[in-house]
């Protein structure tokens, strides 16, 4: 049987998306296009789609529109009522009814595979929630279950019973145990984890330096926020449980008592514990056997390299302080091969060339890791975080001290609110009078909802006399329970003044203040302590020189307050820097970024007059639909030139690494160079932590550049660059025959040739669309802008260059080219470098669409990555599921790699947007490389088409995919060391079968996005990776209480089905 739960949660969200409602002839369409499948009515018993529903009065209302046919509209649920009405209640003093409230469920913001950070196992952030509204639990073992032939999946302890295994790494005491023990340890046995897993390596190596500064031992308890605090990560919780086993890096003691929360801290052991081989080998005086990390994947022992430094010399320790500072501004990472031009620039002198081919120097202050074994400078450093040891003791004995007084405390302790794990939360924006102090509320399970079910509670409660005890004598700052009569409602709220007969409160779960009677106060009871205050505050990041400006804060009312939002979280801090997005419309709003537009200076904005004309401009990119940017002699531009100058001077007479942007985010503004100066750019979007796409808005040209190339605004210099409106005007050509989106490769190459780098344009405006801010004009080469038939528009016209050949189209975002000399790595989307190769050459690019198209020269043979390495049979591995259509069909990634191919893409992008755009002989069965949305992908040719289209399939992602032959380009050695990611797989346990389209939407809702443990079954090898294919078992570990075996599962639902039927 369909899910019928799940039907609705999917109806619910095609209808809100809709505020005028969804047609019942087009909500079938609307609810594929959202889930990919049909509404299976039938499945859930009902002859027709009315029928069912008829049968949902909480979630459709039926209503007939105007020419008769019927529409469907949301059924406003309860949480999203009782948030508009106590919403609707701040701001009593200015009341302007009902506030509009947006989407409860907001749509998920669109992340491409680089929503992971190019970081190894322990950064990689929750695994995306879509898809998790299916069927909720698994089989609890019984018949054929796999576990009495492989053990418990977690390898833990068990009570004996039956039941989960004991929390026993919460109760154990952790102590630094000398660093020779590594010799001779027996390494543990390979945890299955749970969903959020873990590279051992890295997080051993930033263990011990916690340990280090905690020589005296620390509860485990304290362990999780030491790490965060470190490393702006969280400790995997399958790491405290494999603690014992690390006996090479701490030893543990557990307490008699089995209360956790009484645990203490006791002295580390000293070396009293060292094996007879390790005490052979006198130990090191340095203390680097406490900070020195081998790479990930180098394969030797620790003593192999022992104190030895292959390196002609050490670093000064001025140099090594310089560079520990560069780390700490990036703390997802650095390539190596960055350092030496990033260090020049910051502190203006040169880095020893040595530095790279010994990487180990730096040992002592970044831990290294080699995503690319056999290319050493692309390395990627991670900083290593050393602080004062006496401070941290003090913070430790401070915080301890702390939980003693809560604990003792009577039940009045209000537990603090938890930041949800999830990147996109959805967020209710209460008020804001400072974009630092952001009040707002999350929405969904553990938050909205938990505190609707604690509201009925309190309102059934005090719904009581009995239990109605009046508050009479009213402290500040004392909790209490009010009645608010406007809708029965009992709220929790905190005294803030109080006066002769009323009282002003703060609703704590709500986020505004009122001044009320006396007689509304009660008495809070202990039971109504336990939930964390659901009002919070967060910091809108880019806004933070700009919270209190009444611009900002007004643009920020009018589009934010009241509504439901989606949060990006940057940084969870105890105020949490934010980033919102309102995704209730086509496309996604970034609030942040729109709230920074409301401060620039609208007179300097270029100017946009019908019949206004100007000479002596400048077309700065000429885009592949046909749209066209030039600056225009303006007050604005010549302000702007003169701010920039000031920037340029400033940014060459700092020696400092404070301008070097550490914290990139869809919307910030900063600089990066153009033709070898410093101009202003917007970060349109994120590839990892270390590649990101940017949009030099004072040109139009769009880049990708390394993370390193950013710069921050100067202080200084900052409302000024950003109180000017950007100065690149854009523009199409009028009256042409064809319109934007429609222009041919050889009309777009012959405007280029034309007008870049001409230095005698001039146009005339013959229309401006104000909503698009967009000008028709008429350009000309020439300052003769009176006679429209000497324009390049009537050039244009009436050349022959507007036949498509083959019916291929440039889209949009054309290919990118170098834009500056080698030192300026950015990489430009429609850039103004001219192309001088013939129009017939040019010509060949439409003419892809068959294999007869004349090709480049030959390519030399690639040699392709070895075959990614598979456990033995009966063996674990953790993986990640990227596509699932049936069990009999999914696609695996090695989860423990997936940063590598982060790191990988990245690359990619780096080095094909840079590339000119040239023909590619494309054959069946070739491996290049494909620009698929934005990002580079190693894919395999399934077929070409006659109309210009290649099927491809994605090598890394096991997705198949039809693209443009003019996105594809040959694939280098350089990219071929990393073995194809994507593992063909079908699941074991269960006999083959042709799955029904509900078995499969089941098995997807259960499997695809998530990380998950596979238990080898058996392999079908094959010569190249795309036809290799595993039999695995599938586990979800990541509830606690038990293992799901998605087999188990499946077998349950194909039964259901059969005697359903």
């Amino acid at each position: 049987m369909a899910d019928e739960e799940l039907v609705k949660k999917m109806v619910r969200a095609v209808l809100l998306s809709s505020r005028s409602g969804v047609s019942l002839s087009n909500l079938q369409v609307e609810y594929k296009d959202l889930t990919g499948e049909l509404i299976p009515y039938k499945q859930l018993g009902y002859a027709t789609l009315d029928a069912l529903l008829h049968s949902m009065p909480s979630v459709v209302k039926l209503d007939k529109g105007q020419s008769g046919e019927v529409v469907c509209h949301a059924t406003t649920g309860n949480e999203v009522t009782r948030i508009t009405k106590l919403a609707a209640r701040q701001h009593t003093a200015k009341r302007t009814g009902r506030p509009q409230v947006v989407n409860c469920q907001m749509r998920v913001k669109p992340a491409a595979p680089f929503v992971l950070n190019g970081e190894p196992r322990t950064s990689l952030r929750q695994p995306d929630h879509r898809g998790r509204l299916g069927r909720g639990g698994g089989h609890r073992g019984g018949h054929g279950d796999p576990v009495s032939r492989t053990g418990s999946m977690r390898d833990s302890q068990f009570d004996g019973k039956g039941g989960r295994p004991h929390t026993a790494a919460f109760m154990l005491l952790i102590f630094l145990a000398p660093s020779n023990l590594n010799e001779n340890t027996t390494p543990a046995k390979p945890k299955l984890p749970h969903s959020a897993p873990y590279s051992p390596k890295l997080v051993q190596s930033r263990i011990k330096e916690v340990l280090n500064k905690h020589s005296n031992g620390l509860w485990v308890s304290k362990l999780p926020p030491l790490y965060r605090e470190h490393y702006k990560q969280d400790l995997p919780n399958e790491a405290l449980k494999d603690l014992e086993h690390w006996t090479h890096i701490c030893s543990v003691e557990k307490p008699c008592s089995n209360k956790p929360q009484e645990m203490l801290l006791y002295p580390a052991k000293e070396t009293s514990q060292i094996t007879p081989q390790s005490a052979a080998t006198p130990p090191t005086p340095d203390k680097s056997q406490f900070h020195h990390n081998k790479p990930q994947t180098q394969r030797s022992s620790a003593t192999s390299k022992s104190s030895t430094l292959a390196s002609p010399r050490d670093l000064p320790p001025d140099v090594k302080q310089k560079l520990g500072e560069l780390l700490l501004k990036y703390s997802s990472g650095l390539w190596a091969h960055a350092l030496p031009k990033l260090y020049q620039d910051t502190y203006k002198c040169k880095l020893a060339e040595f530095v790279l081919d010994h990487l180990t120097l730096l040992s002592d202050i970044c831990t290294i890791d080699y995503p690319m074994p056999d290319n050493s400078k692309r390395a990627i450093l991670y900083a290593k975080v050393l602080e004062d040891e006496n401070r941290n003791q003090s913070g430790l004995a401070g915080s301890e001290t702390k939980e003693t007084v809560e604990r003792c405390l009577s039940s009045q302790t209000v537990p603090s609110l938890v930041i949800p794990r999830e990147e996109y939360p959805s967020v209710l924006v209460v008020e804001a009078s400072d974009t630092n102090s952001v009040i707002l509320r999350y929405i969904g399970e553990g938050y909205s909802k938990a505190q609707e079910k604690l509201e009925d509670e309190m309102r059934e409660f005090y719904g009581q006399d009995i239990n109605k005890v009046a508050l009479t004598s009213p402290l500040s700052g004392q909790l209490t329970a009010v009645h608010a009569e406007e809708e029965e409602e009992i709220l929790r709220a905190q005294v803030c003044e109080v006066m002769a007969d009323k009282v002003k409160v703060y609703y704590v779960d709500h986020g505004f203040s009122e001044v009320i009677s006396k007689s509304k106060l009660f008495e809070l009871h202990e039971k109504f302590y336990r939930l964390p205050f659901q009002a919070t505050k967060c910091k809108l990041a880019g806004l933070e020189s700009f919270s209190q400006e009444q611009a900002v804060l007004k643009r920020f009312e009018s589009m934010a307050t009241g509504k439901i939002l989606l949060a990006e979280i940057l940084e969870r801090n105890e105020v949490p820097l934010m980033v919102l997005y309102d995704t209730s419309q086509d496309d996604d709003i970034n609030i942040n970024a729109t709230c920074m537009k409301a401060l620039q200076d609208k007179s300097l904005e270029s100017p946009l007059k019908v019949n206004s004309a100007f000479m002596n401009v400048n077309v700065t990119s000429v885009c592949s639909d046909g749209t066209i940017y030039c600056q225009v002699p303006s007050r604005g531009l010549t302000k702007l030139n003169g701010i920039l100058e000031k920037t340029e001077n400033y940014l060459h007479s700092q020696v400092t690494s404070e301008l070097l942007v550490s914290l990139p985010f869809c919307g910030k503004n900063c600089l990066a160079r153009y033709k070898g100066k410093w101009s202003r750019v917007e970060i349109t979007n994120l590839h990892g932590s270390r590649v990101l796409d940017i949009l030099f808005v004072d040109v139009g040209i769009r880049a990708s550049v390394e993370v390193t190339e950013l710069r921050e605004i100067p202080p200084p210099l900052l409302r000024d660059l950003i109180s000017t409106p950007p100065q690149a005007l854009k523009c199409c050509l009028a009256d042409l025959p064809v319109s934007i989106g429609s222009w041919t490769p050889d009309a777009v190459h012959w405007l280029r040739d034309t007008v870049l780098h001409c230095s005698d344009c001039s146009l005339k405006i013959a229309k401006v669309d104000e909503s698009k801010r967009l000008a028709h004009v008429y350009l000309f080469t020439s300052k003769n802008f009176h006679d429209t038939s000497c324009s390049l528009n009537q050039q244009l016209a009436d050349l022959n260059l507007w036949n498509h050949q083959k019916d291929v189209f440039l889209s949009s975002r054309g290919p990118s080219k170098s834009l500056n000399a080698p030192t300026n790595p950015a990489t430009i989307h429609n850039t103004d470098v001219q192309d001088k190769a013939p129009h017939t050459a040019r010509r060949m690019l439409s003419l892809l669409g068959s294999q007869s198209a004349p090709p480049c020269s030959p390519p030399v043979q690639l040699a392709l990555p070895p075959l990614l390495e598979l456990p033995e049979i009966g063996q674990n591995m953790d993986v990640f599921v990227s596509v699932a259509c049936h069990p009999g069909h999914f696609v695996l990634q090695p989860w423990q790699d997936m940063y590598k191919l982060v790191d990988l893409m990245g690359e990619m992008i780096l080095h094909y947007n840079k590339m000119e755009e040239k023909p590619l002989k494309v054959e069946k069965n070739q491996v290049c490389a494909a620009k698929l949305e934005n990002n580079w992908y190693r894919v395999l040719v399934k077929g070409v088409l006659t109309n210009g289209l290649v099927s491809v399939f994605q090598l890394d992602y096991g997705k198949h995919e039809l693209v443009s032959c003019t996105q594809l380009r040959p694939l280098t050695q350089e990219f071929c060391q990393l073995p194809f990611q994507a593992i063909t797989a079908q699941l074991a346990g269960l006999k083959p079968r042709q799955w029904s389209e509900e078995a499969s939407i089941v098995f997807r809702n259960h499997v695809e996005k998530k990380p998950l443990v596979a238990h080898l079954d058996s392999v079908q090898e094959a010569s190249q990776s795309w036809d290799r294919k595993v039999v695995i078992y599938l586990v979800d570990t990541s509830q606690e209480e038990r293992d799901i075996w998605l087999h188990d599962i499946m077998a349950e639902f194909t039964d259901e089905m059969s005697n359903a039927a």
